[in-house]
C-alpha cells in the first residue's frame, strides 16, 4: 500500500527527481519566513547543516498540521564558505559577489530532509557535498552572467550545476541529487522502510 507525499516545496526540480524515482508527490509549498527562523540560528552560532535541518522541519511542521494523517517531505539546502552562509542573490549584481567570493575556493553545499506526519517528525537526514570552483575572472563571471541571465538568481550559489554552471568547476564531492537540493536515494530508503512506496 503506498500513498501520496506531501513535498514542503515549491521547487520543481524537487518534485521532479521524486516523480521520475516513480514517487507519487504533491507540491504544497510551507508559508514560512525563512530569514525570520533563520536570523536567531544565526545568532546563537548553529552551523550551516543545523541551519538547513531546522528550516526543513519547520516547512515540514508547518505543512503537516495543515494536512492530519498525510505524510510530509520538508526539504532545505544552505550554502557555506567557512563560516558564511550564502542566501539566494537578489540580483545580477549579487550574483556577481557571489562568485566573486566562491571563485577558487571549495564551498559546501548542506541538503536537509525530513519526513513529519501529524507535526512528529519521523525521520532527519542532512547530505554535504563539497564543490570546488575554479578560479574566475572577473570578466568571465560578467559574460556568464549575461548568458545565464536570471536562472542564477534562482539558487544560492548563482549557479545551476544542471546548466552552464558546471563550468565554474574543478571538482565536486558528493552525488548529483545532494547538489540540487534532495538526497533522493536516503529518502527513498526511508519511504520503502515507512511503507509508503514499494520496497
Amino acid at each position: 500500500m503506498t500513498e501520496k507525499l506531501i513535498l514542503a516545496s515549491g521547487s520543481p526540480f524537487r518534485k521532479k527527481m521524486l516523480e521520475n524515482a516513480g514517487v507519487e508527490v504533491e507540491a504544497i509549498p510551507a508559508d514560512l519566513d525563512e530569514r525570520a527562523l533563520e536570523a536567531p540560528l544565526a545568532e546563537s552560532g548553529a552551523s550551516p547543516e543545523d541551519v538547513a535541518m531546522v528550516l526543513a522541519e519547520a516547512k515540514a511542521v508547518a505543512v503537516s498540521e495543515e494536512h492530519p494523517g498525510r505524510l510530509v517531505l520538508g526539504c532545505d539546502q544552505t550554502l557555506s564558505l567557512g563560516d558564511e552562509v550564502f542566501h539566494k542573490p537578489a540580483d545580477m549584481e549579487a550574483a556577481r559577489r557571489h562568485l566573486l567570493k566562491l571563485s577558487g575556493k571549495t564551498h559546501h553545499l548542506n541538503s536537509a530532509v525530513v519526513l513529519v506526519r501529524d507535526g512528529e517528525p519521523l525521520w532527519r537526514h542532512v547530505a554535504v557535498a563539497s564543490m570546488t570552483m575554479r578560479h574566475l575572472e572577473p570578466a568571465f563571471i560578467g559574460r556568464h552572467l549575461a548568458r545565464v541571465g536570471n536562472k542564477a538568481l534562482s539558487s544560492v550559489g548563482a549557479y545551476q550545476i544542471e546548466g552552464e554552471g558546471i563550468q565554474l568547476f574543478d571538482r565536486i564531492e558528493g552525488d548529483y541529487f545532494t547538489i540540487v537540493g534532495l538526497p533522493l536515494l536516503p529518502v527513498l530508503a526511508e519511504l520503502r522502510k515507512l511503507g509508503a512506496i514499494d520496497g
